[in-house]
């Protein structure tokens, strides 16, 4: 386990192990770490079947746990990724999206687990953030037309 003080834990139904291995085959810095199983029979499963998965994303701790399908997640809790490039933000969105995932707009998307990522070019945040209110209005505005972010179009917004 982790030596930070925090480590975020998604619960899944099941199918723990397949998310954090998806996770770290998709994006820089993550990986599957110990998997758990359980020492007993547990509302979401039985004895020996995968309990826990410590995986990191991103560079940060997380513990993937298996579950009853109790709990969903939500828009309410989201990653937001960080891209550079437009050939970085269409190679996240595809694979989330494309992985039986669903689109959503601005940016947003979900994977098949029902986590919700947010695929931010870098661009768009400092768009969105110029301390120019009309070009931070067209960019915001340009977004709000899209599903996935597309880095030509929020820059032809900014240059008006």
């Amino acid at each position: 386990m982790s030596k930070t003080p925090l480590t975020l834990c998604l619960w899944y139904e099941g199918d723990a192990e397949e998310a954090a291995s998806f996770y770290a085959n998709t994006f820089a810095d993550s990986h599957v770490g110990a998997v758990h199983r359980s020492p007993t029979d547990t509302p979401g499963g039985k004895e020996g079947d995968v309990l826990t998965v410590e995986f990191t994303l991103l560079g940060a701790p997380c513990l993937g746990l298996n579950g009853p399908p109790i709990f969903k997640h939500s828009e309410a809790f989201s990653f937001v990724v960080h891209t550079d490039t437009q050939e970085e933000t269409d190679r996240l969105w595809d694979a989330i999206t494309g992985n039986g995932g669903t689109e959503s707009v601005c940016g947003w998307c979900k994977d098949k687990w029902g986590v919700s990522w947010q695929i931010t070019p870098r661009v768009l945040l400092e768009a969105t953030t110029n301390s120019d209110k009309a070009v931070a209005k067209r960019a915001f505005d340009a977004m709000m037309t899209m599903k996935k972010i597309d880095i030509a179009a929020i820059e032809a917004a900014v240059r008006g």
